[in-house]
């Protein structure tokens, strides 16, 4: 049974077009949304990450995180949300929306097998698919809108 799904992404990842492919062949219509370019607010936020760990929030590879500026594993939920709406770089992508529920990342879970998405065991549509480039592609250029 398809659901219409709403799937925020980073513009032009490899990754995420690769996951949007996934799920409109298994008859999923998209809405596909840049998530560096929505107006988030931390409400509307915070049901995305469910009952995440605050560290698991994040993309470990955007740029203020990998040159150590933000440490997911130091913040709690309302300083995690204020660096998120203020730099979307630093949310865990896909964020993905549906009548199944909310979530981020795309890796096994309720969500995806709620969606029908049965992922090979070490089958992994999360990081990277372009050679060189570290997991979750980000650079501080790369995608971002201005603001």
């Amino acid at each position: 049974m398809s659901s219409t799904v709403i799937f925020y992404e980073k513009p032009g990842c490899v990754s995420n077009g690769k996951q949007q492919a996934l799920l409109r062949s298994l008859g999923h219509p998209l809405t596909v949304r840049n998530l560096l370019a929505e107006p988030w607010t931390a409400e509307r936020l915070r049901p995305f990450f469910g009952v995440r760990p605050v560290r698991d929030w994040f993309n470990p590879t955007a740029p203020r995180i990998k040159q150590g500026a933000v440490r997911p594993e130091t913040l709690d939920e309302t300083t995690a949300l204020a660096l998120m709406v203020e730099d979307p770089l630093l949310i865990r992508r896909p964020l993905i929306e549906s009548e199944h529920g909310r979530g981020c990342g795309f890796e096994p879970g309720p969500l995806l097998e709620a969606l029908g998405v049965r992922l090979a065991t070490g089958e992994d549509l999360q990081s990277c698919s372009r050679t060189g480039v570290d997991p979750y592609c980000d650079s501080p250029t790369e995608g971002a809108v201005p603001r």
